[in-house]
This record gives C-alpha cells, sequence and structure tokens, in this order.
C-alpha cells in the first residue's frame, strides 16, 4: 500500500470532524454512538476553529488520493490535558487501514514535526481497553496518570 503522510491543508480541516468521530473507542459489542455526538462541546474542542491557533498542527495519511486518516494536535483542556504548554494530540484512521502501521508512521511524524517546532512534550488520553494503547507505549509514550477507564500518556520530545 502507498501511504503519504503530509500536513493538512486548511481546505481538509472540516475532513477532521469524521477523524474525530473514528477516533472515539468503541468496545466489542458496543452499539456505536449517533454521529452528531462529536457537536458536544467536550469533543468540539478537538477540531472546532482549527487552524486559528499557533499550536494546532495536523497531518494527513493519504493512499490513491483518499485521505484516510489524520493525526492533530493542540493545546485544548481536553481528556489528555497536561498543561498549557503540551498539546494534546489526537490520531483517527478508517478501519480498513488499520493494522498496516500507518498510525505508527503517522505518529512518528507528528512527534517530529513538534520537536521540530520546539515543543518538549506531547500528551493524550487513551481508553485502557483500546487497542492503540500498545502502540502508543511501543512509540515510547509514557503513563502519567489514570483512572479507572483511561490512561493519560505522554511523550517527551
Amino acid at each position: 500500500m502507498d501511504v503519504t503522510i503530509r500536513k493538512i491543508q486548511k481546505q481538509e480541516y472540516p475532513l477532521l470532524d469524521n477523524f474525530l468521530y473514528e477516533a472515539i473507542f468503541i468496545p466489542e459489542g458496543i452499539e456505536p454512538p449517533p454521529k452528531n455526538i462529536i457537536s458536544s462541546p467536550e469533543l468540539q474542542i478537538y477540531v472546532k476553529h482549527f487552524g486559528e491557533s499557533k499550536d494546532d498542527w495536523g497531518l494527513v495519511a493519504e493512499v490513491g488520493g483518499k485521505i484516510i486518516g489524520a493525526v492533530w494536535v493542540r493545546i485544548m483542556n481536553d481528556y489528555g490535558h497536561i498543561d498549557d504548554e503540551t498539546p494534546s494530540l489526537a490520531i483517527s484512521l478508517y478501519k480498513e487501514y488499520r493494522g498496516f502501521s500507518i498510525g505508527t508512521a503517522m505518529m512518528k511524524e507528528i512527534l517530529t514535526l513538534l520537536k521540530s517546532h520546539g515543543y518538549s512534550r506531547v500528551s493524550l488520553s487513551v481508553q485502557k481497553a483500546n487497542y492503540a494503547t500498545k502502540m502508543y507505549l511501543k512509540i515510547g509514550f509514557e503513563i502519567v496518570k489514570e483512572n479507572e477507564e483511561e490512561y493519560i500518556m505522554v511523550y517527551y520530545l
């Protein structure tokens, strides 16, 4: 599979809504929530006015001219918030493209991008049952906090 990872373009920012929905972890046997769940304020902070802050950075993965994944960061008071200098990360791939190391490649690209722009760390929140937890640990994220359902993880750049 020929995958291109590149910076997201302004006209592609609306696609982040789709990828935000795709990023919602749905455990086996659980009915997916309605698409309009992403209009809730606690989820809109990931995408609303994306690109307007100097701390908004995003990449997309493309196969055959189709955008199939996105990874983006911004400093926001989300589930993975550490402090006001640490961007929080969101990543999402369409289901049929998972398991091909595309997510790992996107993560490595965004970490390189953040380091080149002077950030010292990046954080994320992930549900403990999410298979992506293993990928984050393998890449080098560390668990810094946890509650019953989630880990808050940090990668030091």
